[in-house]
């Protein structure tokens, strides 16, 4: 169960396909729009009925555009989660009513446990963050801003509470209609979490409890993926281009945040594939092509560097690529994928968006693509990912509930 964003789904359609190789059903239950990412993965699939992205475009999601700052974001978010938790109630409840094992993303977990007691199931929670308190750096929902050991742990239980606020209209009810006490019982927090990112990229925390573990990163399920034809003659017609894109991320002004992506590529004199997203980027000429949603799988390792807001499953693939990057953070945990890139040293610096500029990127991008060295560590990071399977331990997680 996962709900979200693009980015909040296509990394479980690659564990649902392990799952289902190790002979599990597997249902993927998330909103409808992506059902299409499920396609010959051999997982099923079982729709919400909110559409996020429709959200995101409403009056009151644009009104996201008027917040900056991580916490001020983090108050309006707050507000529309918990309208939209309830919309998703009683198809989570149906869901799992035809299930044996609940396997939970951070943005279901809340509700998904609350759900797993009342039902009897078991339940793993499976996040892309890292989202439980730790002394070693700030929360990722804030942008991971250290703010010293204490203050680094005080934050990270700020979130957490938020999170309950996020919930607390929702899941106490649910708990009542399966016959439970309206709040669970001090001693039942405790939880199995199995986190989708590699050790490589972010070290488990030490101060974490045993049972958080860093399984690795679970890859999206792209079965062979190919890319269109105008997009495969585009790339065969000169040297590797730059990939632009945020993703599921939207934007106040796409026509002039575009005309700077533009300008900043030819700067730079690169040649640019720009992404149309959820934000409407758009950008035409004989050195640029436009397109949709392809393979990030068969699209990245022909880049000469990717551009991209720093969403955990863009950050993931760009990693997986063995490219150079630069970080573009819009909100949330993207200024702290960002960091990471950076301090990874595959990044040279990242250029948030409330300081993006055509001058700015376009100096990222001639220092990301001038320097070997950012390649060279790009491509000794990929290597090292490929050794890992981050599926495994959940695999070996639900077996042997079994």
């Amino acid at each position: 169960m996962t709900a979200g964003s693009r980015g909040d789904v296509a990394p479980y359609t690659g564990l649902g396909h392990a799952l289902a190789r190790a002979g599990h059903e597997v249902t993927l239950v998330t909103h409808g729009r992506f059902e299409p990412l499920v396609a010959a993965s051999g997982v099923r699939f079982h729709p919400l009925p909110v559409d996020p992205r429709a959200e995101l475009e409403s009056a009151r999601g644009r009104s996201l555009h008027r917040s900056t700052t991580g916490v001020g974001k983090l108050v309006r978010v707050v507000a529309l989660a918990r309208e939209l938790a309830g919309r998703m109630t009683d198809d989570m409840l149906a869901a799992a009513r035809a299930s044996d094992v609940l396997l939970l993303s951070a943005s279901t977990a809340p509700l998904g446990r609350a759900i797993g007691e009342g039902l009897s199931l078991p339940t793993i929670e499976l996040p892309l963050q890292p989202l439980t308190p730790t002394r070693e750096f700030g929360p990722p929902v804030l942008g991971g801003r250290s703010l010293g050991r204490l203050g680094n742990h005080i934050a990270g239980h700020g979130v957490t509470l938020a999170v309950e606020i996020v919930f607390s209209a929702v899941v106490p009810d649910v708990r009542a209609r399966l016959g439970l006490s309206r709040r669970s019982a001090p001693g039942t927090r405790k939880r199995r979490v199995l986190h989708g990112f590699s050790p490589l990229v972010v070290p488990r925390p030490r101060d974490w409890r045993p049972d958080l573990e860093v399984a690795g990163y679970w890859w999206p399920y792209d079965g062979e993926a190919r890319l269109p034809a105008e997009l495969r003659d585009f790339l065969d017609a000169g040297p590797p281009p730059v990939f632009v894109g945020l993703g599921s991320a939207t934007v106040p002004d796409p026509a002039g945040l575009s005309a700077e992506v533009v300008g900043a590529l030819r700067r730079a004199g690169l040649r640019g594939v720009v992404q149309r997203g959820w934000g409407g980027l758009e950008a035409t000429g004989d050195d640029i092509l436009t397109i949709d949603d392809v393979p990030h799988s068969a699209l990245f390792p022909r880049m000469a560097a990717v551009v991209h807001h720093c969403g955990a499953g863009t950050t993931a693939a760009g990693l997986r690529a063995g490219v150079p990057a630069v970080p573009v953070p819009i909100q949330f945990d993207e200024g702290f994928w960002g960091g990471r890139l950076v301090a990874l040293g595959v990044a040279p610096r990242a250029v948030p968006l409330r300081r993006f500029s055509a001058q700015a990127l376009a100096a990222a991008l001639r220092q990301a693509t001038g320097d070997p060295s950012y390649r060279r560590r790009a491509r000794a990071l990929a290597d090292a990912l490929r050794a890992e399977d981050g599926a495994a331990p959940v695999v070996d997680a639900v077996n042997r509930l079994g």
